[in-house]
């Protein structure tokens, strides 16, 4: 049995198709700002709270199946969106919901010749999810599509309008989304050429908007899987809880998917799985929601190079060579700027892990002034263990200065957080509700990335003090 992976953009590349241990689920859409990875949720009532919008959909799907899919859980509507409730008392262990292979929507539902084309699995995948909605009630999937959220009711990144991106202008997720974008309008453009001929009925008044309303409803709800990725419906009606050990495992032989749940739940009890250790970064881009104290947030400095640095040939070899930590994930290397993943940093209390040693490297090198020092810096890495980031610079004024100037760096990045935090500050009477969540989102995603740059000041301001 294996646990298929949620695709996550924001993930470094290549991803494996399916992965033993990340447990990660493609990018859930409904709103849930107020899970809390800290203090899971516990919604109990006599009975799930009914969805009248979705009240036959399991009978409809196990009659297409031609098995049950569950008779511990029934769809109802929680303050998180539409959700999976126990129908009677779960025990830890117990199987709680099988879907068949043969119950799902994957790009093999489209002819090869759009198969072929050039696009990614979102993008086919997508192209289905538009052909079931364009044939309406005469479509197989009809029920499932129907439950599926509106645009309105989206609030990933992609959504947002110009305005509400310029509240998290200061995260790296700005410039992500506008790629996101980008990268979409490129596959629509391709696909759209591709239905035109094959498709017309569906390409037909199709508009870029729709396409990004199915790419979104794709990546957020969709499971990767051994034909790339594929939609599991009544599965992706489960939300998220951080602490959660419950995962969908996928068996390739036995083809089908199924949730174990971790924990008892009584009958009303709203049902949780985990979708995987996501930052708020991740989940605001892609999920569209937040957790207001997300443990697994990080940040993405962006830690460079000056171009008129007369040892910028030098010291970027030695990045190169020494910091192979660095990582890429955000996909903005301009000039020669590398991206570091900083989590909370370790403090007496033992959270976090402390400062990457590729950062404190590219920190060792960048403070250099002289090609004297730099050969130095390269000959005592040679004669320890080879890593600028392993030891302490046997300098001490050096290593001290090497750490102020990630320290003096990171310290304008918090005052520039602080400054746009303030600005994002929810206020009491939005203009409309979707303005008001997705103020919250953006609080929730600053604080969570300032908390951690001021983790790592903290650290840095210790280290250079008790040299």
């Amino acid at each position: 049995m294996l646990c298929p992976c949620r695709l996550a953009k924001l993930r470094p590349s290549p991803r494996p198709l399916l992965s033993a241990a990340a447990r990660r689920r493609l990018r859930r859409i409904d709103l849930r700002p107020s899970i809390s990875s800290s203090s899971p949720p516990r919604q109990v009532s006599p009975w799930p709270p009914v969805d009248k919008g979705c009240g036959g959909f399991l009978p409809w799907l196990e009659r297409k199946a031609g098995v049950e899919i569950s008779s511990f859980l029934s769809v109802g509507k929680s303050v998180y969106g539409r959700s999976l409730f126990a129908s009677k008392a779960i025990r830890a262990g117990d199987s709680i919901l099988k879907v068949p292979f043969d119950a799902e929507i994957s790009p093999d539902d489209l002819l090869p010749e759009i198969r072929s084309f050039k696009v990614g699995t979102v993008a086919k995948l997508a192209a289905v999810v538009l052909k079931e909605q364009k044939m309406g009630p005469d479509s197989d999937w009809a029920p499932y599509i129907r439950c599926l959220p509106r645009p309105e009711e989206m609030h990933s990144t992609v959504f947002w309008s110009d305005e509400q991106l310029e509240m998290i202008k200061e995260s790296l997720v700005y410039q992500k989304t506008i790629d996101k974008k980008v990268g979409m309008e490129r596959e629509f453009s391709v696909l759209r050429h591709a239905l035109d001929q094959h498709f017309p009925e569906v390409s037909k008044d199709m508009k870029f908007e729709d396409f990004m309303h199915a790419c979104a409803l794709v990546e957020s709800r969709a499971w990767e899987s051994s034909k790339g990725c594929s939609l599991i419906p009544f599965a992706d009606f489960l939300n998220h809880d951080g602490l959660a050990k419950a995962v969908l495992l996928r068996d390739e032989q036995k083809q089908f998917s199924e949730v174990i749940a971790d924990r008892n739940y009584a009958p009303g009890e709203q049902v949780l799985i985990s979708y995987g250790k996501f930052s708020n970064a991740i989940l605001v881009l892609d999920f569209g929601f937040t957790l207001p104290h997300n443990i697994h947030d990080e940040f993405q400095i962006q830690f460079n190079v000056p171009l008129q640095d007369p040892l910028y040939k030098m010291k970027l070899y030695l990045l190169q060579r020494h910091c192979s930590q660095i990582t890429h994930r955000f996909g903005i290397s301009k000039c020669s700027a590398d991206s570091f993943t900083i989590k909370e940093v370790r403090s007496a209390k033992g959270i976090g892990t402390g400062i990457p040693q590729a950062l404190r490297a590219a920190a060792r090198v960048l403070s250099c002034t002289s090609l004297e020092e730099l050969n130095d810096m390269e000959e005592e890495a040679t004669q320890n263990d080879g890593r600028l980031g392993r030891r302490p610079l046997k300098n001490i004024n050096r290593e001290i200065q090497a750490h102020q100037l990630l320290l003096s760096h990171i310290t304008k990045l918090i005052d520039q957080y602080n400054a746009s935090a303030k600005l994002v500050k929810p206020i009491g009477c939005p203009a409309s509700k979707r303005d008001g969540i997705r103020r919250s989102m953006a609080c929730d995603l600053l604080a969570g990335e300032l908390r951690i740059l001021k983790s790592a000041a903290s650290w840095l301001g210790n280290y250079t003090t008790n040299l």
